[in-house]
Parts: C-alpha cells; structure tokens; sequence
C-alpha cells in the first residue's frame, strides 16, 4: 500500500511551527509496511484541502491528513472533508459525552457552543475517539481506499495511531514489514565514521539500507530493513547493528529514541553514584538535560551555574591565583571547578564546563568555541579540549553532549 500525508496549517507554511507529525506518521506506516511516498502541507484554506485530497484520494490507497479539525472559524478540514465525500455533518452523542467529560477533568462542566461543535461529524465517517483532547478523530473507507484525519496536537494524533489506526491499517495492508532503527553515535564527524564503516555498509547493504543523519550532537545511522514478517526483519537489523558495532562501538551511545541523558541516568544508578555539575559557558544546559529525566533525584546532587570568575572562586573554591594565571577557559580552571564542585556537594562525580561561547572574548590563542570539559572522582581529575565553531548556542549543545558523553564513557570503562 502507498500512502501520502497531508499536514494542515498556516503555521506550518509560515514556520511558526515545526511538522513533527509527518516524520512520526511516516515512521509507523513503514513499520507496518505502508510506503510513505508524498508529504505536503497545505494552509488552512478549504479550497486547497480539497484540492490535494482530490489528487490524493486519486494517486494512494491511504491518505492521512492532521490539523483543523478544532472549534475556531480558521478550523476548515471538517468542512473540506464533508464536500469532498458528499456528506453533511451530524451530531455524535458519543463523542458530545467524551467532550463533556474531558473538559470536566480539568473543572470545566458547561459546554459552549464550540465545545459542542467538536461533537458534529461527517455522517459518512467512522470516528476515532480522541482521549487526549476534544476534536474527534475520522475514517472515510470506500472500497480500498482509506482516508484517515486526525488532529494536528501531536499528542492527540499520536494517541490515536497507537490505539486504532495503526492496528487498523496494519490489518489492511497485507504488505511487507518495513523496520528501522536508529544507532545514535556522537563524538566522530560524518566523514570519519563512514570511513570507518565504508566496507561495513558494502556489505550488509545487500540486505537492509543505511544512511547516516548529521546533527549538531552526533550522527545517526539509521538502518532500514524490508521483509516478508517481523521476525524476520527483527533478525535482518540484528545482524546490521552486530556489524556496524563492530566497527565504532565505543561512539554509539543509544538506540532509537534513547537520549544520553537516559542511559547516563541508567548508568549512575546501577552502580549507586550521584554527580554535581559545575557549569560556566552552558550556562545549566547540562543540569537541565540531566533532570528532564525522570527519577534523576536519585544521582544528580546539585548544578551550579558559576557563570563569573567570582563566583568560581565563592563558590566552588577556584583558586583566584589560577584563574589570574591560565584563565578561566583552561584545563586547570576545568579541572578545579569539577573538584570544587564535588567536594562542596558530597557527589562522587563532578563534571564542568569552562569555555568561549562567542561571538565575543575570543583572544589570539583562545578562540570562540573554545571548551575545557573537566571530570573529578575519587582517582583524580582531568579535562579535556574542544573546539566546537562560533556559533554560540550550538556551543552549548555540543558542550553538553561532550560533557555527558564523557561522563558515559568513564562510567562504562571506554577509552576518551
């Protein structure tokens, strides 16, 4: 089966908002065995709607369309979808009582007339009920052809494919499986790792495909496999990660959606250590990365932004002398402040960040994106040089990616 989707909104074509829903849709109609093979977005004109459906509808077996579907007067899918199959809308009592009692979890127990509206839908659609909000899913089935529209929030759209649509059109579909994981690598450009992987990726590409996705933070390899059942495919893309891990092992640091953070979390509570950060230059990105894991209370200790040289001295007990004689960007500064701040906290581990973030206080021999990452526990202290460009936020990312992939390497024993 082919599909194309269809992502409804102004803000879409303005860039006011990033289309996440296509890449998500994407990934689980291939799952499934449903060949993604055209996406667009279309603004929140009726005309247009219908236009595209109709050139849809025409050319794929499944068409997916997100947004619009709410109570305001710029909300025109139900409409565009109502002339396209000829149909008017009808009062749903099922969906009026959901809308009713979704609003009165959150303490609100009269309905407007824009509430209500959420309960009126096209007489020939089944609808799909949306637990996470108040606009109604809706299925158009006509022959082998199906049309299945959604809301825009990526919750309520993601709520509603992992509890009907893609069930139901895996029962459709018939097709192969389609499966891809992704290996998240970071520490190693592009260039390097495929250098690496070249002879790798010669051979299992006789069975799966394999690119290679650059960020800011690392490089992703995703793998793709085709096969007849899942078991199959599972044991197809087994055999390609055994292959390319082989090769660059120590660089990969999780699988999928799995974010350093996580595993690092992971890593710290299996062996009952807890960590404190000291940062100057990411100014409490590492902290905030590291707590937007649940559960982190239970390793990190404390961050602490010592942004100043003041308060690098005041606070983590830099020795003012050190700061006057290698400056605060330096190995010794890194390393004192990763002392400092595991001795004040009681951690196990202190890790910091001392750098340039640009665009200004580069100096001859101290450049923007210079970054000294320093790491102490009980065997002693160390830091480590970087220079990652002159853009200052990506600095920042790429510092505290670097900082936790260094935490992650010394907790797992692998060479930095």
């Amino acid at each position: 089966m082919k599909a194309e989707i269809i992502n409804i909104g102004d803000e879409l074509l303005t860039g006011q908002v990033i289309n996440t829903n296509a890449s998500y849709i994407g990934r689980k109609l291939s799952e499934i065995g449903i060949s993604v093979e055209r996406v667009v977005s279309v603004g929140d004109v009726e005309e247009a709607i219908i236009d595209e459906l109709k050139r849809a509808y025409e050319n794929f077996d499944v068409v997916i369309l997100t947004g619009g579907l709410g109570p305001t007067h710029d909300d025109v899918t139900k409409g565009a979808v109502c002339k396209f199959f000829n149909t008017e809308l009808v009062l749903n009592e099922e969906v009026l009582n959901q809308v009713r009692e979704f609003l009165a979890r959150r303490g609100r127990t009269e309905l407007n007339e824009a509430n209500k509206s959420q309960a009126l839908v096209p007489a020939k659609a089944k609808v799909i009920m949306n637990y996470w909000g108040t606009a109604p899913g809706l299925l158009f089935e006509e022959g082998e052809k199906y049309v299945i529209v959604m809301p825009g929030v990526p919750k309520e759209m993601m709520g509603m494919m992992e509890s009907f649509v893609i069930n139901y059109l895996a029962q459709k579909s018939g097709g192969k499986v389609i499966k891809q994981r992704i290996l998240k690598t970071t520490g190693i450009p592009e260039a390097y790792l495929y250098e690496r992987l070249k002879d790798v990726v010669e051979e299992i590409e006789k069975f799966c495909k394999v690119a290679f996705l650059p960020s800011v933070i690392g490089v992703k390899i995703r793998i793709t496999v085709k096969a007849q059942d899942r078991a199959v495919a599972d044991e197809l893309i087994n055999e390609a990660e055994v292959k390319i891990r082989k090769k660059i092992d120590k660089y990969i640091y999780g699988v999928d959606d799995e974010e350093i953070e996580e595993v690092i979390g992971r890593l710290l509570v299996e062996r009952g250590l807890k960590i404190a950060v000291a940062e100057s230059c990411t100014g409490g990105l590492i902290a905030d990365r590291i707590t937007n894991v649940p559960g982190s209370s239970r390793y990190f200790e404390r961050g602490v932004v010592a942004y100043s040289n003041e308060a690098k001295v005041q606070i983590l007990g830099v020795p003012e002398d050190l700061i006057k004689e290698h400056g605060a960007v330096s190995r010794q500064v890194a390393e004192a402040m990763a002392e400092g701040v595991r001795r004040i906290s009681g951690a196990d581990i202190g890790i910091s960040t001392t750098g340039i973030a640009g665009p200004t206080g580069a100096t001859p021999n101290k450049p923007i994106g210079l970054v000294w990452i320093g790491y102490s526990d009980k065997d002693g202290a160390f830091a480590r040089e970087f220079r990652f460009g002159d853009d200052r936020l990506e600095n920042k990312q790429r510092a505290s990616q670097m900082a936790l992939e260094i935490l992650r390497r010394k907790l797992l024993g692998i060479e930095i």
